[in-house]
C-alpha cells in the first residue's frame, strides 16, 4: 500500500467513508510533513518516513491513549533526533495522552511531560524529568538516570560536608553521620590548583586522570587525595589546559543532592 493508504488502513477497518478517509489521512500526512511522499510504497521511504506513516497511520483514527513502544530505536542518531522533536511537536500540537516506552534516557528526559522510572516491575519514581533528574527519591533513581559520582561525606542538620563544602540533602536522605552524596558531574567544577596562592581552601586537591573532549562538554576524570575518583563534567575549552597527572582542585556546587548510608555503614 501507498503511504496514504496505509495511513488510512484502520480508517477503512472502522467503516469510514472514502472521502473522509482520504481528507483525514491527508491531514495527518500533513502534520507528520509527508504530504510530499502520499503516493510512495514502504519501500521507496527512508526508516525515518516509515516512522512517520506508522505514527500518522495511529494518529488517524483518534486514539484516546497513544502507546508508542521504542519507535526510534532502529534510526540512526541524527534521524532519531530529529524525529523526537517531531513526535514531541505533534504530540502539544493533537494532545493525546501519549505512553512513550525508551530505553534512552535522553530520549526520555525530551519529550515527557512525566518520566516513570521502574525497577524489577517496581515504579521508583513518577514526576516531570527535571525532577527525577534533579531531585531523585531513591538511589536507583540516581544512579541510574545519567552519571553520578558516590562521594564520602558526613550528614547532620539536613546537610552533608563534602569536598569542603556544605549541601542540604533531598528528602530520603540518610539523616546522620557517614555517607555518600550522590553528585551529578555537572555538580562538580575542576580548576587548576593553585598551589600556594588562593586556590588553597577551595575545595579539595585532586589529580587528574583523564580529560575528554566531547563537543559541546568536557569531560574530566580526577582522583582526590583519599583515593576517590570522580567524574565532572566541564566547559569544553576548559578540557584543553588539563593533562593526565595535573594537580586540580574539585569544588562543588551547593544545589540539594541525596546522601545515602555509607557503604560498611
Amino acid at each position: 500500500m501507498s503511504a496514504r493508504d496505509n495511513v488510512a488502513f484502520g480508517l477503512r477497518l472502522r467503516g469510514v467513508g472514502g472521502a473522509e478517509r482520504r481528507r483525514r489521512a491527508g491531514e495527518v500526512l500533513e502534520l507528520v510533513g509527508l504530504s510530499s511522499q502520499s503516493d510512495r510504497y514502504a519501500h521507496q521511504l527512508s526508516g525515518g518516513q516509515q516512522q512517520r506513516v506508522a505514527l500518522a497511520r495511529a494518529l488517524a483514527v483518534q486514539p484516546s491513549v497513544l502507546l508508542l513502544d521504542e519507535p526510534l530505536s532502529a534510526l540512526d542518531a541524527k534521524v532519531r533526533s530529529q524525529l523526537r522533536e517531531e513526535i514531541r511537536r505533534i504530540q502539544l500540537e493533537v494532545g493525546t495522552t501519549t505512553l512513550f516506552v525508551t530505553h534512552d534516557q535522553e530520549e526520555a528526559l525530551a519529550v515527557a511531560d512525566r518520566v516513570g522510572v521502574m525497577k524489577a516491575g517496581r515504579l521508583e519514581q513518577l514526576a516531570p524529568p527535571e525532577e527525577v533528574y534533579s531531585r531523585p527519591t531513591t538511589p536507583f533513581v540516581a544512579e541510574f538516570v545519567g552519571l553520578t559520582n558516590r562521594v564520602a561525606a558526613t550528614v547532620h542538620d539536613g546537610h552533608a560536608d563534602v569536598l569542603g563544602t556544605r549541601v542540604p540533602v533531598l528528602p530520603g536522605s540518610t539523616t546522620g553521620g557517614a555517607a555518600e552524596l550522590l553528585l551529578r558531574p555537572e555538580a562538580l567544577s575542576v580548576v587548576a590548583d593553585a598551589g600556594a596562592g588562593a586556590g588553597v581552601g577551595a575545595g579539595a586537591g585532586a589529580t587528574v586522570v583523564t580529560a575528554s573532549f566531547l563537543g559541546a562538554v568536557g569531560r574530566v576524570r580526577v582522583r582526590t587525595a583519599d583515593g576517590q575518583d570522580l567524574v565532572a563534567q566541564v566547559a569544553s575549552h576548559a578540557v584543553e589546559g588539563l593533562r593526565p597527572g595535573d594537580a586540580v582542585r574539585v569544588t562543588v556546587r551547593t544545589a540539594p543532592a541525596l546522601a545515602v548510608p555509607a557503604e560498611g555503614t
